[in-house]
């Protein structure tokens, strides 16, 4: 590609297990002396695993997940989304220790003032994300346009990487350490997603969508693929109400195909809020479903980040927010995004500690959780 010689890039690390190196080594270390490669080819291939070398020098920590108070464990699983929040909000919500910041909307004065950048900072910073698709899904109004995934699908798949990590390089500017896209939904009939999504056939998701996260990485920025199981071919809009998917067998066929090609090649994933005919528990959107996290881990292979769709507003999710966020966490997610006032959040930390000492959250599976947050993260 153009420019690769006068560019050093960061390293893209699989699994959960590889990102925890990058929480115990840093991407510096990463970047001097190994050769943890996971990313598309210009042409769309999916280069695998190589070798990695010994580290030439120490690099800071993260901290413990089987070890640290329950409570920051618990901050670790929360990722809070806020519209233009001021300087004394984010110290809050980076005092409480939470493990993401979802900025909804696209205020001008926290990208270009450097609050954001102060995140980093933190002994333990949240991944600071922002959707940022493109086309209709864009909510960096001060990194500019971006063409959608069904317009990226006309250039090839080396120009679409480039694209990215030039998006990505801005955002990761601002202070955005997460971008939740891109969309591996199939193409369908769907008007949630319409647009959104690169293509019908899942080699073509894959090789488009992998480019999209390949060029992300590069720039620093953690991908995320979405919405598992599949919500292009689903009826229904899961901001609306119910969403229903094809049969699970039919998703294994094909909706399923990006995530095994893609799932190691160090994204995360986000979960959506959607039904599966013949795999989802009655009653329970898969966001809160412990047998669609199940699949995703077990049929899929997948061992990274998982992070909900938004649980507080979007109507497919039947439960106000705190037990949606007890739901979330105990049926598998890591990071359970969710809107609330910072001053709220004490609050649900509360309610969620209370869960833990009564048997209604495992407090493994929240230390679990919180371990693939850290390990996404670098640590300063």
């Amino acid at each position: 590609m153009r420019g690769e010689h006068r560019r050093r890039r960061k390293p893209v690390v699989t699994g959960w297990r590889g990102r925890a190196l990058v929480a115990v080594l840093g991407v510096g270390a990463l970047a001097a002396g190994t050769g943890v490669i996971a990313l598309s080819q210009s042409d769309g291939r999916v280069a695998r695993l190589s070798s990695l070398s010994t580290p030439t020098a120490p690099a800071p920590t993260c901290a413990d997940a089987a070890t640290m108070p329950l409570r920051a464990a618990l901050a670790q699983t929360l990722m809070v989304g806020v519209a233009a929040p001021t300087r004394a909000e984010l110290t809050q919500l980076a005092k409480l220790g939470i493990g993401g910041l979802f900025l909804h909307g696209d205020g001008m004065r926290e990208l270009t003032d450097g609050r954001l950048k102060r995140l980093a900072k933190s002994a333990v910073p949240p991944l600071v994300s922002a959707d940022d698709e493109g086309g209709r899904v864009q909510r960096i109004a001060a990194a500019g346009s971006m063409r959608s995934a069904r317009k990226q699908a006309q250039l090839r798949p080396d120009q679409v990487r480039a694209l990215a990590r030039k998006r990505g390089e801005k955002l990761h500017r601002y202070g955005i350490t997460m971008n939740l896209a891109p969309v591996v939904d199939l193409a369908g009939n769907n008007p949630a997603i319409g647009d959104r999504a690169y293509a019908a056939r899942p080699d073509d998701v894959s090789r488009f969508a992998g480019a999209f996260a390949a060029g992300m990485r590069e720039a620093g920025v953690l991908p995320t693929l979405k919405h598992f199981p599949g919500h292009g071919r689903a009826t229904g809009d899961s901001h609306r109400g119910a969403a229903v998917t094809p049969p699970v067998a039919s998703l294994r066929a094909s909706d399923w195909k990006p995530y095994r090609t893609l799932g190691a090649t160090g994204t995360a994933v986000m979960m959506g809020h959607l039904t599966v005919p013949g795999l989802s528990t009655k009653g329970l959107p898969s966001s809160l479903d412990p047998a669609v996290y199940r699949a995703l881990r077990t049929e899929i292979g997948f061992d990274g980040l998982v992070v909900t769709d938004e649980l507080s507003e979007m109507k497919a999710v039947p439960f106000g927010i705190g037990q949606s966020l007890r739901r979330a966490i105990g049926a598998g997610a890591d990071l359970a995004l969710f809107f609330a006032a910072p001053a709220r959040v004490p609050k649900l930390l509360d309610s969620l500690e209370r869960d833990v000492r009564a048997g209604r959250l495992s407090e493994a599976r929240v230390r679990e959780a919180a371990g693939r947050v850290l390990a996404a993260k670098t640590c300063s």
